[in-house]
């Protein structure tokens, strides 16, 4: 059976597909609501169930913090699989002294080796500030990275700023990879849609993209389309789904837009398309 394309990131092959966790951890970007909605109806069998169908397809990677409920459902959709799960963590912690001492860096990156992290990337909370433009250089980058490698962990910049991949990538830092926000809309995208995608096509490493379709805010056939016909081979696309029905949906369309054949889905319906129904068929 085919699986989802492949990449390699600092040695380690990856799909260029990757399940977010917003829709699991409650982060909607739409109101507290929706958030309220997601933790109430996410439970560890709703998550295992949508794992399952990613991990069934070769996309087992996972980008983002696991809490106990997401971690006990990577662990069940490993087993019902036989897959072993990438995780891709993104801790954040002290960056000046005088914080909790148990958000130093150090000690947050034992727990995220701990955890079983592959990657570990500096939160786009630490890593934007951080990020010097002034003198051209993300300050202390190479020491974090250093912690993170002396833990058998790869390093990597999660950012909102694309200036921080331009600057790591001039200055050599230690890193592997980077992720950066990327939709057709520019949904919380610093500067316009085609400076990003600049940014992202001249990277000196692999991207691994997110808010591919804007939080909910683009359709997948639209958000996917775009990313999928302008990244590279190399660069990844983050995805989080709500259920197995998304899950499935995001896959079929996104093997259908890197073959170039226009998705055959199935189309939601409302009583306003009934007319359209039988558009394009033989009849």
């Amino acid at each position: 059976m085919a699986e989802f394309p492949r990449t390699a990131v600092g040695g380690v092959s990856m799909p260029r597909m990757i399940v977010g966790t917003n829709w699991f951890r409650g982060f909607s970007h739409k109101s507290a609501a929706k958030d309220r909605f997601i933790k109430s109806y996410q439970t560890r069998k709703n998550i295992a169930d949508i794992l399952e169908v990613f991990f069934s397809e070769g996309i087992d990677a996972v980008m983002g913090m696991p809490e106990p409920i997401l971690s006990d459902a990577i662990a069940d959709a490993c087993d019902r699989t036989g897959r072993r799960a990438t995780l891709i963590l993104t801790p954040h912690f002290n960056v000046l002294p005088g914080g909790p001492a148990e958000n130093d860096p150090e000690p947050v990156f034992d727990r995220c080796k701990d955890l079983g992290a592959r990657f570990c990337f500096p939160h786009q909370c630490v890593t934007d500030c951080i990020l010097d433009k002034m003198h051209r250089e993300i300050r202390g980058m190479d020491g974090y990275s250093k912690m993170i490698r002396e833990r058998d962990m790869i390093p990597g910049l999660s950012t909102h700023a694309p200036e921080s991949v331009i600057i790591a990538d001039e200055s050599g830092a230690d890193v592997e990879t980077y992720i950066q926000i990327y939709n057709a809309v520019g949904f919380l995208m610093q500067v316009e849609v085609d400076w990003c995608m600049r940014v992202i096509r001249n990277a000196a490493k692999p991207v691994m993209t997110i808010k591919s379709m804007a939080a909910g805010r683009i359709t997948p056939p639209v958000g996917l389309a775009f990313s999928w016909s302008t990244l590279r081979e190399c660069d990844m696309v983050t995805v989080g789904t709500l259920t197995p029905d998304e899950a499935r949906e995001v896959i079929d369309i996104s093997y259908d837009l890197l073959a170039r054949r226009v998705p055959d889905h199935e189309l939601q319906k409302t009583r306003s398309k009934k007319v359209l129904e039988g558009a394009g068929s033989a009849e």
